[in-house]
């Protein structure tokens, strides 16, 4: 199935655009030069033209990611994207005639501007509508779907649902409903998904279904669940919206969304959810394991034919963690342990004086070095080079149980470094500490942020302490 690409699908929309781009300026160029149609010798070469064209095209881009263009577009409607595509073409424009002024460019063909611009529009908003026309005809035969919960089968909470069907092309599917004081829906309801519980249920039912997101659209005497409705949300790591606003119960930086025609709040505002952060994140993780690979190289083949002098077993040492979107993935480590089983592994902390560690693991693990193959980890999508560190499913059933908001570290990936472990947190601290500072960086992400995180990382030192 297709469930879960509709990251993967946004970011194909800059390079689609920047494509479709320069195709049109390929048509323009022939409708106005070469064609029978407007019969007319450019007074320069071609290659001017296309390099102007490559501007204008990278110039709509920056203005796309700046105007907010390649946000997610699931639930934007088509008038949006072209009113979106408009503004963001004007700008361009505008761009580049400043430019052409600037420069005394003053040989290029006006008409053939014009014409560009209007082809340009032309052409983006058939091929938008071709690929939203697509994507809706996917999710209606239920692929690439995302699931609902809806807290409150009254009024509002039918509102919902009824939208949700008469919109189908937008992918969202209810489960069914939670609600304190009706177990079914009264006959001219029956069409409504099923009530599967009561509010306190939301534990067992967000177990048992799968569930991105949760609805709630509880009458307002009901305001003194929100408190508990957001906690569970965040502890099973799924997405809270709320209709109307409660602003009182509501973590840091909730923000308005619109949702089918609905005012929506989304409880938690995440900067790496924009396209635009995630793109120059994660060109930004590519380009720096890469370097990081190539420096270290000498340290890692050190560290191979250390392990296999001291201790027998494989060198690379593998273990599930959890991830982005509470995915599990394989995490890499030299190994700097005696072979043992998988179970202990999964199941166990290290302590100090380890007796399951060997001599030049123990060397491993206090210099980092043992880290290092987790930069191929980034290089596959994995783990990002900052972020929360992962952990072991075993304890994050664990811990999500006790420790509030711990699940919300996954809505992003997890790290090499972090800003709790530039922070001392790291090995045998609490983790309750880890988390408030791992929220915080998920609240507050910005690139600098990211670059500050790393500085602080080699220049307070990779010896740690707190690596049993």
């Amino acid at each position: 199935m297709i469930r879960q690409n509709q990251r993967f699908l946004t970011q194909i929309y800059v390079f689609a655009d920047l494509l479709c781009t320069l195709l049109t300026f390929l048509a323009a160029y022939w409708l106005k030069f070469k064609s029978e149609i407007m019969p007319y010798q450019p007074t320069l070469p071609f290659r001017t033209y296309i390099m102007w064209a490559t501007v204008y095209s990278l110039t709509a881009i920056l203005i796309g990611f700046y105007v907010r263009f390649y946000a997610p577009r699931r639930r934007k409607s088509l008038s949006y994207e072209a009113m979106k595509i408009i503004q963001v073409q004007l700008l361009s424009f505008l761009g580049l005639l400043s430019m052409l002024y600037i420069l005394k460019e003053v040989h290029i063909s006006r008409e053939f501007l014009a014409l560009y611009l209007f082809v340009n529009i032309l052409c983006l908003c058939i091929y938008r509508f071709t690929v939203k026309e697509v994507l809706s005809r996917i999710r209606r035969r239920g692929y690439n779907k995302r699931y609902i919960l809806i807290l409150g089968a009254g009024s509002v909470g039918r509102s919902f649902h009824d939208s949700i069907e008469q919109n189908p092309g937008l992918g969202y599917s209810v489960i069914g409903y939670l609600d304190d004081y009706m177990d079914k829906h009264e006959d001219e309801h029956r069409a409504h998904k099923p009530i599967l519980g009561k509010i306190d249920d939301l534990d067992v039912v967000l177990t048992r279904h799968t569930i991105d997101e949760v609805i709630i659209a509880l009458p307002l005497k009901a305001y003194k669940k929100y408190a508990f409705i957001i906690d569970k949300c965040e502890r099973a790591g799924v997405k809270t919206l709320i209709i109307p606003d409660f602003f009182d119960i509501l973590p840091a930086r909730p923000f308005f969304d619109n949702f089918a025609g609905i005012p929506l709040i989304n409880v938690r505002d995440v900067p790496l959810d924009e396209l635009s952060n995630q793109l120059l994140k994660r060109i930004f993780d590519i380009a720096f394991s890469l370097l990081a690979i190539i420096a270290t190289s000498p340290l890692m083949i050190v560290a191979y034919v250390g392990i296999k002098l001291t201790s027998p077993g494989p060198v690379i040492f593998k273990q599930e963690r959890v991830g982005l979107d509470r995915r599990t993935f394989p995490m890499y480590k030299f190994r700097s342990m005696h072979v043992f089983d998988q179970k202990t592994a999964d199941t166990q902390w290290t302590v100090e004086n380890d007796p399951r560690r060997t001599r030049f693991g123990t060397f491993l693990r206090k210099t980092s070095i043992d880290e290092l193959p987790q930069f191929f980890n980034v290089l596959a999508g994995h783990m990002s080079v900052v972020g929360p560190r992962p952990e072991r499913p075993f304890f994050v059933e664990q811990f999500k149980e006790d420790i509030p908001k711990y699940m919300v570290k996954h809505h992003i990936r997890p790290g090499i470094t972090g800003w709790a472990q530039t922070n001392g947190l790291r090995g045998d601290t609490s983790i309750e500490d880890r988390i408030v500072h791992d929220l915080f960086y998920i609240e507050n992400w910005t690139f600098f942020f990211d670059l500050r995180i790393i500085v602080r990382t080699v220049t307070k030192g990779l010896l740690n302490k707190n690596a049993y």
